[in-house]
């Protein structure tokens, strides 16, 4: 940030540039220059954005994208650089951008308002502050010039150029040669997006042709946009047959003539010795067609049958045992345990109730074990503030509850038997029984 600030510092350092205005406004201003608004088709308009502060810049400003359909947008090498200018007779610093916007298609064009958001310091505390500019509507046409309303596709440039490689004896093929067409279009002036297809399939019995994929590479030759695109084809003989690769044909405006220009290659006969290639797809059974057919109708009707008869009560019966098992001992234990392994004691005690309520044997919260445990979780919750250890109440009890579980199911007994009143050894005399007050 501090780096950034130094470096807008300087710039109102920078020669002045633009014009003067009367009064400085008090905060930021945008200036947008966009002198030319018409266009060929590929070529650029140029369109400069310029931000201008009473002070620095601590943030470099957001500036739009202006993307737009059939609108071709670029930064060009060093598209934004520091500026300076006048404004109410003083010198401000800033920023300055430059768009080359570029039309593909003939026709009107408008971009709305444009939003560029602004850091810069203010005047009294060089705190930063934010600010929103807005630029206005732009308008513009690419046309088409005088001799080139013909052309499909409209093609633009300083220079364009074909050259064909062919791999391969296309005139003395034998069943599995191939032969490997390869043409660049290379052009200037204008990107190789604005290429068309070059290589259309052909079809020529006997032959199979695999495309690749097209390869697109784009140049700039200081400020001249151009490059090439590269496709390319291989034909695979198959069977014995013979016909004509056609040209390929360019027709193009000259930029710098002024003149609709052809840029092509030659085509090529081809020709494969030996017999037709025979088509290798099986006749069709019609009968086992058939049997497939009413094999699938019986299979239809036979699920609609089972649906219609046997549906309901299967569903009944599903029903049934669903309302049963939620009713089980088992399912009630299963929420208990999820209840303690979640340590949810809103849910703890009504899942003990009932699951206390389906056993057939004795009560559980009768067991000590359980009793103790559910004793210090109270304790926790309800009791006077002291250091308690609720995670061991909670392990105690699902340690518990196995043990409880099977005790309750066998029809074991249903609490621990009272110790005796008097401990051993305190007996008066030897075997008797221990006197009873």
């Amino acid at each position: 940030m501090r780096a950034a600030a130094a470096f807008f510092l300087l710039l109102a350092f920078a020669p002045p540039a633009g014009a003067q205005e009367d009064v400085a406004p008090d905060g930021p201003v945008l200036r947008v220059e966009f002198d030319e608004t018409e266009a060929i088709p590929g070529q650029p308009l140029s369109l400069r954005m310029t931000v201008l502060v009473p002070t620095f810049l601590p943030e470099p400003p957001v500036w739009p994208s202006l993307e737009a359909p059939n609108l071709l947008v670029r930064l060009p090498e060093r598209s934004t650089n520091p500026t300076s200018a006048r404004v109410g007779g003083e010198t401000w610093a800033g920023v300055t951008r430059n768009y080359r916007i570029s039309p593909m298609v003939p026709g009107e064009f408008a971009i709305p308002p444009q939003e560029v958001v602004v850091t810069w310091a203010d005047p009294e505390s060089n705190a930063p502050v934010r600010a929103i500019l807005q630029s206005e509507a732009l308008a513009f046409r690419g046309v088409v010039p005088a001799g080139a309303e013909g052309l499909d596709p409209f093609i633009a440039a300083t220079s364009l150029d074909l050259a064909q490689t062919i791999e391969g004896e296309p005139g003395a093929m034998t069943p599995g040669d191939s032969v490997t067409r390869t043409v660049v279009a290379t052009v200037a002036g204008t990107p190789p997006m604005f290429l068309p297809e070059l290589l259309l399939p052909v079809a020529i019995e006997g032959i199979a042709a695999y495309p690749d994929e097209p390869l697109l590479a784009e140049t700039d030759d200081r400020g001249t946009l151009g490059g090439s695109r590269t496709e390319r084809v291989t034909l695979v003989a198959e069977g014995g047959g013979s016909g004509a690769v056609p040209a390929v044909t360019l027709d193009w405006y000259d930029l710098e003539t002024g003149r609709v220009e052809t840029a092509s290659v030659e085509g090529f006969a081809i020709a494969v010795e030996g017999p037709p290639a025979r088509s290798v797809a099986p006749g069709r059974d019609w009968r086992r067609i058939a049997l497939g057919v009413l094999a699938a109708l019986a299979g239809a009707a036979a699920a609609v049958w089972l649906k219609r008869r046997a549906g309901p009560p299967l569903a009944r019966l599903l029903a049934a045992r669903r309302a049963a098992r939620l009713a089980s001992e088992a399912h009630a234990y299963a929420v208990l345990h999820r209840a303690v392994a979640r340590r949810d004691n809103a849910a703890l005690r009504p899942a003990l109730d009932t699951w206390a309520g389906r056993l057939a044997g004795q009560d559980p919260r009768a067991d000590p074990r359980l009793r103790d445990a559910l004793t210090a979780l109270g304790a926790d919750l309800y009791g006077p503030a002291a250091p308690r250890d609720p995670a061991a109440a909670w392990q105690a009890l699902a340690e518990a509850l196995p043990a409880v579980r099977v005790l309750c199911r066998t029809g074991g007994p249903e609490t621990t038997p009272l110790p005796a009143l008097n401990p051993a050894g305190s007996s008066q005399g030897s075997g008797g029984p221990a006197p009873v007050f």
